[in-house]
């Protein structure tokens, strides 16, 4: 029997006032210009009204103020501690500030409450999942399931988790099961396309075409039926029909998102400016002694998977995910206004804080006592001087591949968070050229602390990269690095059914029948579409 929560509070009273009416039309018509001042004069009226205080929150968080949110709801809670709806957000706050144990404790408190919440059970699976638990992640989905058994979204979390640890057929399943209860949900068609072993029969094609016809489709349903459509197409080698679609989605989901290439680029400048000989010598006693981190580094779809695979397919080396912990340490920093200042005048200390706190942070993702763990985000490359500077014996795989292969691999493949940079041609290739330019510094200033592997190489002999990728990160040879798709191990990125197979070499010529198309990324890239391998 679940435990009596707290007194909830009386809703009602506030709910009829005609302010608030109004403005929780506003919040559903997604108006929030309109529901802010409503609130916030509501709430000069009354600043303990839990509903009001509720619903600014919601506006916080659906413009990523994740922060403000969560001062507003536990606000609310500490003034209603039974206003579970609160403490549900909050949870939901948390989970998306990449939390989670915060968020889980929240959980544990409201399932507590009400154990047969659906809403609550679900969010808890997909949190189970952030920390790597994956078969409680599963079982809780289909408890969930057990009661919801029509509700597609969670179907389709579900198959997201199945795919995660190789159960790639009852994915499967589990995404035709979303697509049978909505038909016109555009992520769970791209699902299928992005275990990128399915390719879509006639019935498929002709499902997709007609959804995409209606009028009264949302934008998001939209771009994923594109990238799902442009990979129906590529498979069957209609590389015009399959660019149409790439570009049609990339074009819809470029328009909802803020990226400037030239804040990257000025990033890179700010990065090269601060990583002198000087600066590293001065520092090299400082930061996190720890030597357990691998970092592993560069562009989505570059090979940074099928390293990752390899190395946790040794004895001392533990997979984990791509961990959120850097850019998190990096953005308390501040802009490219800040953080080169700020690091360069943090002393040892603060310095060997922040290595810590990495450390700390990341324990939960840790499921053994093998003497290193991977964090494979790509992305960490923008991080670099971070990474040198507070974690000095870190070791930092960058995984490289052909820049037209990589890019354009990029561009047709929808993420579902981040890589805000991959939905123009002339992005990914400035992109690309500013992690080489950045790497390359690096390699300069600091020659040997980055390990590099070249994609195409790996795929020509995968034996004597691997042995030279062991050797360079000072690790033993052991024979089950060379049979890593044996490795059972859970894997979340778009690459995890390839790894999952020995090395294949199809997949780098793929970008060559786009060719045509390519022009505009081909002079975004400039010099480094031929001499990206140099160092």
């Amino acid at each position: 029997m679940s435990t009596p929560p707290p007194p909830a509070p009386d809703l009602n009273p506030a709910m009829r006032n005609p302010v608030m009416l109004a403005a929780a039309l506003a919040l559903f018509d997604n108006r929030l210009h309109d529901a802010e001042p409503l609130l916030r004069s509501r709430l000069k009226e009354d600043p303990f009204d839990v509903a009001a205080i509720r619903m600014m929150a919601e506006i916080a968080g659906r413009i990523g103020r994740y922060k403000d949110a969560e001062t507003l709801l536990r606000r609310a809670i500490f003034l209603a501690p039974g206003f579970l709806a609160a403490r549900s957000n909050l949870a939901t706050v948390l989970y998306r500030q990449h939390r989670v144990k915060d968020a889980l404790s929240e959980l544990d408190t409201l399932l507590e409450y009400e154990p047969d919440d659906v809403g609550n059970a679900n969010l808890r699976a997909a949190a189970m999942g952030q920390i790597g638990n994956y078969e409680e992640a599963i079982k809780l989905y289909e408890h969930v399931l057990n009661r919801a058994s029509k509700h597609p979204k969670i179907w389709m979390s579900y198959g997201h988790a199945l795919k995660t640890v190789g159960r790639q057929s009852d994915s499967i399943s589990a995404y035709r099961k979303a697509i049978k209860f909505a038909p016109q949900l555009g992520e769970a068609w791209w699902s299928l396309a992005n275990l990128k072993t399915v390719k879509f029969d006639d019935a498929d094609i002709a499902a997709m075409e007609s959804v995409l016809g209606k009028n009264d489709l949302e934008d998001e349903d939209r771009f994923h039926l594109h990238f799902a459509l442009g990979k129906g197409y590529e498979d069957r080698r209609n590389a015009k029909t399959a660019f149409d679609h790439y570009a049609q989605g990339n074009a819809l989901r470029r328009a909802g998102i803020e990226y400037d290439a030239g804040a990257t680029s000025a990033h890179v400048d700010a990065a090269i400016a601060l990583l002198t000989p000087e600066f590293l010598a001065a520092r090299k006693d400082a930061g996190c002694p720890a030597t357990d981190p691998i970092f592993i580094l560069g562009l989505p779809r570059a090979g940074s998977t099928l390293i990752e695979q390899i190395l946790s397919s040794h004895s001392m080396v533990e997979g984990t995910m791509e961990l959120p912990d850097m850019p998190a340490i990096a953005g308390r920093l501040g802009g490219i206004e800040q953080w080169p200042q700020r690091l360069s005048t943090a002393d040892a200390d603060t310095l060997r804080r922040m290595g810590e706190s990495f450390l700390e942070t990341t324990r939960i993702q840790r499921k053994t006592e093998r003497a290193f763990f991977i964090d494979k985000l790509p992305n960490n490359w923008i991080n670099i001087a971070l990474i040198l500077t507070i974690l000095p014996n870190a070791r930092i795989v960058d995984a490289r591949r052909h820049p037209l292969s990589c890019c354009f691999s990029n561009y047709k493949q929808h993420f579902a968070r981040g890589q805000n940079f991959s939905y123009s041609l002339p992005d990914i290739g400035q992109y690309y050229a500013d992690y080489v330019r950045l790497m390359r510094h690096v390699d300069t200033v600091a020659p040997g602390r980055v390990v590099r592997v070249i994609y195409e190489d790996m795929v020509a002999d995968d034996e004597a990269q691997i042995k030279q990728l062991l050797t360079a990160l000072d690790l033993p040879f052991e024979e089950a690095c060379l049979s890593f798709y044996q490795n059972d191990r859970a894997v979340r990125t778009p690459s995890s059914e390839q790894v999952r197979q020995p090395i294949f070499t199809s997949g780098t010529e793929q970008w060559q029948m786009f060719e045509p198309w390519l022009g505009p990324l081909q002079e975004a890239l400039g010099n480094v579409l031929t001499d990206y391998r140099e160092g």
